[in-house]
């Protein structure tokens, strides 16, 4: 076979190692190596749909397998926390069109407390598929919404209300696009070991009991990847997710206590 091709050993291997880390990671696996071997094939380049930020995990490992091509990542904007992957070919020296518009949503200012959940609640209700949406940022009575290409002109045709209030939807140009404000709460807390169970207590402000609950559950991500179980290490940089809790990011270790327990700073995001 052709060096340049993704072999079959290879790819089952790449799926397999994700495999580990649940469903949702064999999933994004099999999608992005089926779309960096249309590249290989004589495309130019190929773009996926929007996914979480595990997928430029997967996507890195896949290029590394691959001589010719390349992987690249964008959600409209950096840090954008849904982004599409693009795998392009070597030889390719245009622009990459990643297939993004962004639209605004607006709707009457009684009704600011509309948030995230009730806005993407009622897209998803319209019978979308979650990989057509990116990032939702929400901005008072209001919010804009990154989205497929494909998918604008339908979701200003048919995204009429947001839990019974009527919404107007516009298409507005991407230098237009308002970034996100980080709202973090400073935590600083000393922890036994740099379990993930003990260090999540902490940042979440929950027992150490009700945590090791919510990884068992299958409720926790590290670094967007499925926590690997209560035990697994964690360290500075990593991002914690808890389903329903939002995030926590560990910014650094501050040291040791005279009982040996070890520091760390850490930062909570809603």
């Amino acid at each position: 076979m052709l060096k340049r091709q993704l072999k079959m050993k290879d790819r089952q291997k790449i799926i397999d190692f994700f495999k580990a880390s649940g469903q949702e990671a064999e999933e994004i696996a099999i999608r992005l190596t089926d779309l960096a071997e249309s590249t290989e094939k004589g495309r130019p380049f190929a773009v996926g749909p929007f996914m979480s930020p595990y997928a430029v995990q997967v996507a890195s490992t896949i290029a590394a397998h691959m001589k010719t091509v390349s992987a690249r990542a964008w959600g409209g904007y950096h840090e954008a926390e849904r982004v599409k992957i693009a795998f392009v070919n070597e030889d390719f020296g245009g622009t990459v069109d990643f297939g993004m518009k962004l639209l605004r949503a607006t709707w009457d200012d009684r009704y600011r407390l509309i948030g995230h959940r009730d806005v993407l609640g009622s897209l998803m209700g319209l019978g979308i598929e979650r990989d057509v949406l990116g990032d939702i940022l929400m901005q008072g009575s209001g919010a804009q919404l990154i989205v497929d290409s494909r998918m604008a002109d339908w979701i200003q045709q048919n995204f009429v209300k947001v839990a019974m209030v009527p919404v107007k939807v516009e298409e507005i140009p991407f230098d237009e696009l308002v970034l996100p404000e980080k709202k973090a709460k400073e935590i600083r807390a000393t922890v036994a070991s740099l379990r993930l169970d003990a260090v999540g207590a902490a940042g979440f402000g929950v027992s150490r009991s009700k945590m090791v609950s919510a990884i068992s559950g299958d409720k926790v991500q590290v670094n967007w990847a499925p926590a690997k179980g209560t035990s697994q290490t964690v360290k500075p940089g990593d991002i914690i997710s808890f389903r329903g809790r939002g995030r926590i990011e560990i910014v650094e270790l501050t040291g040791k206590s005279r009982k040996g327990r070890t520091g760390v700073r850490i930062n909570r995001y809603k």
